[in-house]
């Protein structure tokens, strides 16, 4: 299960914004607290593996995930215009791509 916080709406959770490209990092929600707190480095390794897993685009927000084992989740729009989501393991390397379905880009 995923806990996911709005760019726009912190709720309970804590939100960092990373650089100037506006990436939010997701350390908890309203469902309550993440289990973990991810580091500026942490979050700057994964959003480079998932820009460079789908060719490059734009960042929107990197969460915690345990979907498919997964560790984070970056949110990507590409290049093309489509967001997805990059899954990615502990150690940054890809669990799965899938359509963003709260875009509506499946």
């Amino acid at each position: 299960m995923r806990k996911r916080v709005g760019i726009a709406s912190a709720g309970a959770g804590v939100v960092l914004a990373i650089g100037a490209g506006g990436v939010a990092v997701a350390a908890g929600g309203d469902d309550g607290p993440v289990s973990h707190q991810y580091t500026q480095r942490q979050a700057d390794a994964a959003t480079k593996a998932a820009l460079e897993a789908t060719g490059g685009g734009t960042a929107n927000s990197v969460e915690s995930d345990t979907e498919n084992g997964a560790t984070y989740e970056v949110e990507v729009t590409k290049n093309d215009g489509w967001t997805v989501d990059v899954r990615l393991d502990e150690h940054y390397k890809v669990v799965v791509i899938e359509g963003d379905g709260d875009s509506g880009d499946n």
